[in-house]
């Protein structure tokens, strides 16, 4: 056939109608350019004298019908025995000559079948082969070798094809993120939607499917779009054409055309996400499990063999009502997400820490069953929220499974406003909420720069809430801001400064790069600002967060050094204003009367008092703890504050808060009043005789604390769980306080934590007059004030090998 056939220029005429037709478009035109194709070549392949002993096939992309404006034609000749010399170029000149792109073989089933075993890419195209003319049996018999061929080296295959799209989302980047992205080779792009099917062709898994058919149609008709604006085979969504392309889509705007590619990509990413750990599974369980071997290294004989049939999976328990199995974090059997509200921050906080992801059908469960969190939030909600963002990096996996199913915005609905927003600023790397989440994921590794790390990562996550809305973002953010920190509880304290790190996150970069470093009054200004030395290190630890994750050229050796100086100088400026120590409460009438009883009988007096879960629904106030409230009054002895604790750590009681004071009721000596607020681990929890019980005898000695940790923990080791920045162990300024040395510990929260602190201060040789413990999310921010044997304050010396000791004492663990 000549390029001047009227046959091809039939066809030129009506797909150049059919795709200047407004009336035809998405799905119906795609199917329709294919149709119309396949009438062509069929004819081509008649014309050429094709013979019963071939076939024309479609493959990959039109395989699958899916034509865009200039898509190639992937078309493979297949013959069996001779073929004519020319019948192949009768076909594809005509092709060529029309201008269409054209990607061609001609091979042997045989030699298809070599072509995909060596080649994956090949072997992808070939299992969406489709017939177009010839014989329909060479189509049908190739059709079922490849498949038969693909579901018997899935296996081998699979982990090669996961490995290609890891190295597409190296060299591409995130569809969901870039202001320029390609379509379809960026991750969440077209191509994983490719590899999607050819996981469910091997059988082995599937990918969830809710919301990926619209989410495939949406980058289909960007692409047809941007096919028809540039009158290119381009594939990235450049900033020039966007306009062009939403108009020609009916979309708003540019931003709304990149934010419905963004929440298109996102669907595709997750379900590659959670598809790619199902096959882990699968194939993890179809590897053989190493073999028994006898004492003297002989297997164990057929008679020995373990019972057939697959073993139970392991479930290990995470948190209350969250267990992990199969290497993800999954509901525990008698969870009840419709009467606990907290569960699915609960579950995230701890999947997270212990660095797995969420099970896709326990976030399906936990969307579909639980209801909102009460207003304000309970106290449990707060901490597990300040838990999961401390997770550092192994957050994200878990933030994008809550958001996928609308949990994110379920609980903060403002979040909606800023989801999927680009950016259009060179400088920023992320849309706007994965930039909060990003920089929250900074101000993890900088926690121990302040005495408030909730208050930072909340910060964190907020900070930039106030760009969804008109206006200055930092202006519109410290309003927004404000109404979010009281639904979630926090104390107008709390919100004030929340509220105030939002409205300053930019102050100390623009002043420190564009007033005068030296002129007091740049210092006096900030001083003006932030008030506080606590208020200055959060805002320092959140300026470097926020620039971190914003970009590169956000944050430099230059900029650091200008902020670090500004902030050295205000908080010399601040330094009249040293912190108070903590101050105590009243005693209470309960807590004087078993002070008195300890003093008298010399023995320890207790009291414990348990707020348990409700039943059915949410707490009526929105704020009442789960947990024990355990008061201890004794007489004081050395390591009773690192014996208590460990007693705690045995039962698997997490300490929230704990207090520590020297009484002398009746002038018969001091009498140390502990004051603890606990909450279970996991389960249920103990029974107050049986603590009560386990404390005395650890205090007469009857109960080596120490060694019952340690066989428990030799037993059923932790998992590693996530990497964390290291403890800081530090002596207060002497300013702190006059009648002791404060010694400051902050560190990553972990079972036995405040017993091991208590056993280095016990071995230091020296008194826990008043301790001050608060667990903030995972993070543990305490104060103990320290006297020598004869109640002075420590030495600086002395002081120094204390913190030391207890410093070394953390890092072994």
């Amino acid at each position: 056939m000549s390029s001047t056939d009227p046959a091809e220029h039939g066809y030129s005429a009506e797909r150049a109608r059919l795709l200047a037709d407004p009336d035809t478009t998405g799905p119906q035109r795609r199917a329709a350019l294919a149709r119309l194709t396949d009438d062509w070549l069929a004819a081509l392949h008649r014309a050429a004298g094709g013979s019963a002993r071939t076939a024309l096939v479609a493959v990959g992309g039109y395989g699958r019908a899916e034509l865009s404006p200039r898509s190639d034609l992937d078309v493979l000749l297949l013959h069996e025995g001779p073929l004519a010399a020319d019948l192949a170029e009768r076909i594809w000149y005509p092709v060529w000559d029309s201008g269409v792109a054209l990607d061609h073989a001609v091979r042997t089933p045989g030699e298809a079948r070599e072509v995909a075993a060596e080649d994956l890419k090949a072997q992808l195209g070939l299992l969406d082969a489709r017939h177009l003319a010839g014989d329909p049996q060479l189509t049908a018999d190739l059709r079922s070798a490849v498949l038969a061929d693909w579901r018997a080296a899935a296996p081998e295959r699979l982990p090669e094809l996961r490995e290609l799209g890891r190295a597409r989302a190296e060299r591409h980047g995130e569809l969901s993120f870039l202001l320029e992205p390609d379509l379809k080779e960026a991750r969440g792009g077209l191509r994983d939607l490719v590899a999607l099917d050819a996981v469910a062709a091997t059988w082995l898994a599937d990918a969830p499917r809710d919301g990926l058919d619209a989410a495939a149609r949406t980058l289909a008709d960007v692409r047809d779009a941007l096919h028809l604006t540039t009158g290119r085979a381009t594939e990235r969504l450049s900033l020039q054409d966007q306009d062009q392309v939403a108009e020609r889509l009916g979309v708003l705007d540019a931003d709304t055309l990149l934010r419905q590619v963004y929440r298109a990509a996102r669907t595709v990413a997750y379900a590659s996400d959670v598809t790619w750990r199902s096959v882990d599974r699968v194939l993890a369980a179809r590897r053989p499990a190493p073999r028994r071997v006898a004492r003297f290294g002989f297997p164990f004989n057929g008679a020995r063999r373990a019972p057939l049939g697959p073993a139970a999976p392991e479930r290990r328990p995470l948190a209350e009502g969250v267990v992990e199995q199969d290497g993800e974090a999954v509901l525990a059997q008698a969870a009840r997400p419709a009467t606990d509200p907290v569960l699915p921050l609960r579950a995230a906080a701890a999947a997270a820490q212990a660095g797995l992801a969420v099970g896709y059908a326990t976030v399906r469960r936990l969307a579909a069953e639980t209801g909102p969190l009460p207003v304000p939030w309970p106290d449990e909600a707060r901490e597990q929220l300040v838990t999961l963002l401390g997770a550092g990096e192994a957050c994200l996996p878990v933030w994008e499974a809550l958001e996928a199913e609308g949990l994110i915005s379920r609980m903060l609905p403002d979040w909606e406003r800023v989801r999927c927003r680009p950016q259009r600023n060179a400088v920023h790397r992320w849309t706007v909420d994965r930039h909060l989440i990003e920089t929250a994921v900074r101000a993890a590794a900088m926690t121990r720069r302040t005495a408030r790390p909730d208050l930072l990562l909340v910060a964190a996550l907020l900070h930039d809430l106030g760009k969804g809305w008109p206006g200055d973002h930092s202006e519109a953010g410290e309003v927004i801001v404000r109404d979010v920190a009281v639904r979630m509880g926090f104390d107008k304290h709390d919100t004030d400064t929340l509220a105030l790190l939002v409205r300053h996150h930019l102050t100390l970069v623009d002043t420190a790069t564009r007033r005068d470093p030296d002129d007091p009054a740049t210092a006096d200004l900030i001083a003006k600002t932030v008030g506080t030395q606590t208020h200055l290190e959060l805002l320092h630890a959140l300026t470097e967060a926020d620039a971190t994750a914003t970009g590169p050229a956000a944050w430099s050796s230059w900029r650091a050094s200008l902020v670090a100086t500004l902030v050295e100088r205000t908080a010399a400026r601040l330094a009249g204003d040293a912190r108070p120590p903590a101050a105590d409460a009243e005693v209470t009438a309960d807590q004087e009367r078993l002070a008195v009883e300890a003093a008298r009988t010399g023995a320890p007096a207790l009291a414990l008092t348990a707020h348990a879960k409700p039943a059915e629904g949410p707490p009526s106030d929105g704020g009442e703890p789960m947990g024990v409230e355990l008061t201890l009054a004794i007489p004081d002895r050395p390591g009773l504050l690192g014996t208590v604790a460990g007693v705690l750590a045995v039962h698997r009681l997490t300490v929230r808060k704990a207090g520590l004071r020297e009484l002398d009721p009746i002038g018969a000596g001091p009498v140390l009043l502990l004051s603890w607020t606990v909450a279970a681990e996991y389960g249920d929890l103990p029974e107050a005789a049986r603590l009560r019980a386990d404390l005395r005898r650890a205090l007469d000695g009857s109960l080596d604390v120490a060694r019952k940790l340690a066989e428990r923990d030799a037993a059923a080791p932790r998992r590693r769980g996530i990497s964390t920045p290291p403890p800081v162990v530090a002596v207060a300024p002497h300013a702190a306080s006059r009648s002791a040395t404060v010694l400051e510990v902050r560190a990553h929260d972990a079972p036995g934590l405040l017993h091991r602190i208590g056993l280095a201060l016990d071995g230091a040789g020296v008194r826990v007059r008043t301790a001050h413990v608060s667990t903030l999310g995972a993070e543990a921010v305490d104060a103990f004030y320290l006297t020598s044997a004869d109640g002075r304050p420590l030495e600086p010396e002395h002081a120094e090998r204390v913190a030391g000791a207890v410093r070394k004492a953390l890092e072994a663990r």
